[in-house]
């Protein structure tokens, strides 16, 4: 994982991060942390292990960690915050040793993680993004905008 961890330990990752956690300290609704990033990477690589998917598992927690970190953008700069994190994280993906195929994949799936589409990898990142919402234990479930039955009310996998 000398990958992740790159990105991890990286000062504008960390920077960016905290950013975020201070923009969305008031949120009420789900919030957008390490917290989150890391639920998304576990539910998308136990769905790598059980559906015996061919999907590197630091390929998955590399696009995890990234493909929410745009919002700081999206806040500030009123940027669509899954193209802001495209940006950041091919800067942040130029300081590691992944493969140009993986990068590529990385991207991908960052881009794509807000719809569904056809691409697997970006079909599982969309739904492990979905799934780690506890919509059933959640202080905001009768104002939050999602739809009745997009609502996680039990738990899932």
């Amino acid at each position: 994982m000398e990958n992740v961890n790159s990105i991890l330990s990286n000062p504008k990752y960390k920077e960016l991060l905290r950013k975020l956690g201070e923009l969305e300290k008031d949120r009420w609704y789900c919030g957008h942390d390490l917290a989150h990033f890391l639920d998304v990477a576990r539910i998308a690589y136990i769905t790598v292990m059980e559906e015996k998917l061919n999907f590197k598992k630091e390929v998955i927690y590399a696009i995890a960690l990234l493909h929410d970190i745009g919002r700081v953008s999206e806040y500030t700069e009123g940027k669509d915050h899954h193209k802001a994190s495209v940006e950041i994280a091919k800067e942040l993906l130029g300081e590691t040793n992944f493969t140009v195929e993986d990068k590529e994949d990385i991207l991908r799936a960052i881009d794509n993680h807000r719809k569904e589409t056809d691409d697997e990898l970006s079909k599982l990142i969309y739904t492990s993004d979905k799934l780690s919402r506890n919509c059933f234990n959640c202080r905001a479930y009768k104002e939050c905008y999602w739809q009745e039955e997009k609502k996680n009310k039990i738990i899932k996998l």
